[in-house]
């Protein structure tokens, strides 16, 4: 490779750095979506345990329009993942592309700018997905109000 490349790529390496620093966020977004569908996994089988064990009457129905509302929690979350996993997916292919410019000298800021907005549409469309995630999740909790009267000494 030309000594006169080395400058060029560090430049390239700096241009770089902000689509890697949207890559460690969109990895941490991941990782926090992929935590959360891990625990309404856990409470599904949970319930769907009990279910399997013959619960009746009044907890039956209960635990039944939990696992609805979990389902649906389930499929926001899939959603938002997967919009997320593309997203990062391209803001890779962009990061790549950006070498691959400078090192062939061939045209490609239209094709970096092109992946950059569908990168972004794609996250905007998984946050929206994860923020519906987060609003059925509030919807869903409910404070056993029957608790407060609780006897002394059960706090």
């Amino acid at each position: 490779m030309n000594s006169m490349l080395t400058p060029d790529i560090a430049m390239v390496v700096e241009t770089a750095i902000a689509p890697i620093f949207l890559l460690v966020a969109i990895g941490s977004l991941l990782n926090v979506m992929t935590s959360r569908l891990g625990r309404v996994v856990d409470r599904v089988r949970s319930l769907e345990d009990g279910l399997e064990a013959g619960e009746t009457g009044e907890e039956r129905a209960r635990h039944v329009d939990e696992l609805k509302t979990l389902s649906r929690r389930i499929n926001y979350s899939n959603r938002a993942i997967t919009l997320c996993t593309v997203a990062a997916l391209l803001v890779s292919v962009l990061v790549a592309i950006t070498f691959f410019g400078e090192i062939t000298s061939l045209p490609v800021a239209a094709g970096i700018a092109l992946l950059f907005v569908l990168a972004m549409g794609l996250l905007i469309s998984g946050l929206a997905y994860f923020l519906a995630e987060i609003r059925v999740s509030t919807r869903q909790l409910r404070v056993r109000h029957d608790l407060f009267d609780l006897p002394a000494g059960n706090d």
